[in-house]
């Protein structure tokens, strides 16, 4: 069995690897750059090993850095994780040459489904379903346009070597494809040091369906059920669910024995992914790509199978056989995970940095009601989110008994999941459970682009849930001007009275609410012999999140004090309450809007990066759609472009600087 494990790798998955190795009693070694010396990953391994700079072209993907990290610790096993070296063939040979255990599948294997042209034809010859497309490498722009209107559009122009959505755009038309290819080759050669590119037919309405193998050094291996993974952005995994609400039993059974027939077909080991692209409408699938590691969404598939795939993949490296049969693998519930990302849902996703002033996961374990939460993360109160690595924080994952069960279980979790000093998507996540639309379970890989058309500005909150927050106001107003009212040292005939009759106003929509009741439970009755609900809680002063109960509907509630009014957050919605007594709420009508300020005559910079190219100079007319500038930010590459013709009076930034969010690029007559 082996006996130390280094994860070449950071962050969440490192986190998760040293979990499983203590468990079995397995020692582990960490490496960290620069940007993660403080790095919660390196606290929990048993060491850790200082690899380089900040940029992971300088430490994580560097093989003779990590090959030193083990001559130093003397580990006799590595774990890739998933990203940086886990699918680098050169990295496995590198290991089996210096006589270490590579806890991964054998060079050959990643070699023949690292790259995408090849994978695709080896699918086709062991019997697998493919998309139509070309599989040969294209070498300009123009010939991208011509192979791409052989095809028919749209297509799908893709990194040969890429993954997590890098490298991949969709053409919809010669302009796009001709476009496309530049922008997947540079970021193809960014992110992987490999800028071959290929094309093939873009599925509509398309979903992301993908199959869990597991295999061992002895021909066994086997599928574990599915994962949805539909709900994607920018080509990235947002929401994954096992199983998936779409597939029957025959086609989970057709799509697991073609998975594992092309994992035998390169003599796989290991756990893996093989990855479909599902038509909705003909109820067919396609071979889409295999991942030869283990997939930022295997939660998922180990909640609901109740199998270790660490553990697995541990065993199986360290010679083992499979102590399962197919007939072993049962799906029991069904499991939610959620990317919590450093990205603001406002300002169109876009990436987002600084230190976590607070970091606060809902409470972990079975609950009282029998679900299961589970949070796996690399980060902690007081760290930072650095722009050299991935945005994602946290994958959150519920389980249940039924899909709507693991759904509010997931609801509940994110209202109880505190961040804060960084922008992310908690907002979005939480709208997406309340959808209907994702209740039902129909989901395609547009849902985001056709759910949220013109971006995300949270939910607003409809009748019910607006009179739930005003009297949720109104209850957390009493109770501050009660201790108030409280403070000793006042003069005796001059007590302070906390009045019953309030106007709770946010946005457009104000209340007019009357209290009355006990101190543990308020009644808040709406105008004049109008609506009253009950209000119990749990939040005192000082708190910013705590759960209420209205008319017996549980809700957990973040709860911030500005000045004298009350932001309250939950189920996507975020308000600002002001509760006002209704002579002041008279006098608040007249007071003027202060009208923010002028900013269409700049390009500001969307996100904290660094402008990797300006496209236009001083005096230039720019018309409508023309690229500005490139900000590179959290290994993604952001085109900007003009919103209509212009001439250009300042260009404040060049290639090679780094912005903060909001910082000027240029100026507009």
């Amino acid at each position: 069995m082996i006996t130390k494990i280094l994860i070449a790798n950071r962050g969440e998955i490192a986190c998760r690897v040293i979990r499983t190795a203590k468990k079995m009693g397995i020692k582990t070694v960490a490496v960290y750059s620069d940007a993660d010396a403080n790095a919660l990953h390196v606290r929990e391994a048993d060491e850790a090993v200082h690899i380089g700079p900040a940029p992971s072209s300088q430490s994580y993907i560097v093989i003779d850095k990590i090959l030193d990290a083990i001559r130093q610790t003397g580990a006799d096993a590595v774990h890739p994780g998933y990203g940086f070296l886990s699918e680098n063939p050169l990295f496995a040979e590198a290991l089996d040459k210096a006589g270490v255990t590579f806890i991964g599948p054998p060079v050959g294997a990643i070699q023949a489904m690292g790259d995408k042209i090849t994978s695709k034809k080896i699918a086709a010859e062991a019997g697998v379903s493919t998309v139509p497309g070309h599989m040969g490498l294209i070498e300009d722009a123009d010939e991208a346009v011509k192979i791409s209107a052989a095809i028919g559009y749209p297509v799908m122009i893709k990194a040969s070597a890429g993954g997590g959505g890098k490298g991949m755009r969709i053409a919809w038309n010669d302009a796009e494809a001709r476009e496309g290819f530049q922008s997947s080759k540079n970021e193809a050669k960014s992110a992987f040091g490999d800028d071959r590119i290929f094309i093939e037919k873009f599925v509509t309405e398309p979903r992301h369906i993908e199959i869990q193998v597991l295999g061992d050094r002895y021909g066994n291996c086997l599928y574990l059920g599915e994962r949805e993974c539909s709900i994607q952005r920018r080509n990235q995994k947002v929401i994954e669910e096992a199983p998936s609400p779409f597939l029957t039993p025959e086609t989970r059974r057709a799509m697991g024995e073609q998975a594992v027939a092309l994992a035998k077909a390169v003599g796989y080991h290991s756990a893996g992914t093989v990855e479909f692209i599902v038509d909705g409408k003909a109820n067919k699938f396609y071979f889409l790509e295999m991942n030869t590691r283990l997939q930022v969404e295997h939660p998922v598939t180990e909640l609901v199978t109740g199998i270790d795939l660490v553990e697995q993949m541990i065993r199986v490296a360290s010679g083992e056989k499979l102590a399962l049969t197919q007939d072993d693998v049962k799906l029991n519930g069904w499991a939610i995970e959620s990317r919590l990302y450093a990205e603001d849902p406002f300002r169109n996703f876009l990436p987002s940095i600084g230190r976590l002033s607070r970091y606060r996961p809902p409470v972990e374990g079975v609950q009282a009601d029998g679900t299961v939460v589970r949070n796996d993360t690399g980060v902690y109160e007081g760290g930072e989110i650095s722009m050299y690595y991935d945005p994602m924080i946290a994958k959150l994952c519920t389980w249940g008994q039924t899909r709507d069960v693991a759904i509010d279980a997931m609801a509940a979790a994110l209202n109880d999941f505190e961040v804060e000093g960084i922008g992310h998507n908690l907002p979005f996540l939480s709208a997406v459970m309340g959808q209907a639309r994702f209740r039902s379970g129909k989901l395609t890989t547009a849902y985001i682009a056709e759910e949220f058309p013109d971006g995300f500005s949270g939910v607003t909150p409809d009748a019910a849930s607006s009179q739930q927050l005003a009297a949720i106001a109104a209850v957390i107003h009493a109770q501050i001007q009660g201790r108030a009212a409280q403070i000793s040292g006042t003069i005796g005939n001059h007590a302070r009275k906390v009045g019953k009759d309030w106007v709770v106003t946010f946005g457009e929509v104000s209340h007019t609410v009357t209290l009355s009741g006990g101190s543990e439970t308020e009644t808040v009755t709406f105008g004049e012999g109008g609506d009253s609900v009950k209000v119990s809680g749990s939040w005192h002063p000082g708190q910013t999140h705590a759960h209420f109960a209205v008319n017996g509907q549980k809700l957990g509630v973040k709860i911030n004090l500005i000045g004298s009014a009350i932001r309250l957050r939950a189920n996507g919605m975020d308000v600002l309450a002001r509760v006002r007594s209704p002579r002041v709420a008279e006098l608040a009508k007249l007071m003027p809007v202060k009208l923010p300020p002028d900013t269409s005559r700049m390009l500001l910079c969307p996100m904290p990066g660094v402008i990797t190219g300006v496209a236009v100079k001083v005096g230039d007319t720019v018309e409508a759609g023309q690229t500005l500038a490139t900000v590179e930010a959290m290994k993604m590459e952001n085109v900007l472009k003009a919103e209509r013709r212009a001439v250009v009076k300042r260009v404040a930034a060049s290639a090679g600087q780094s912005l903060a969010v909001d910082e000027l690029i240029m100026e507009f007559e």
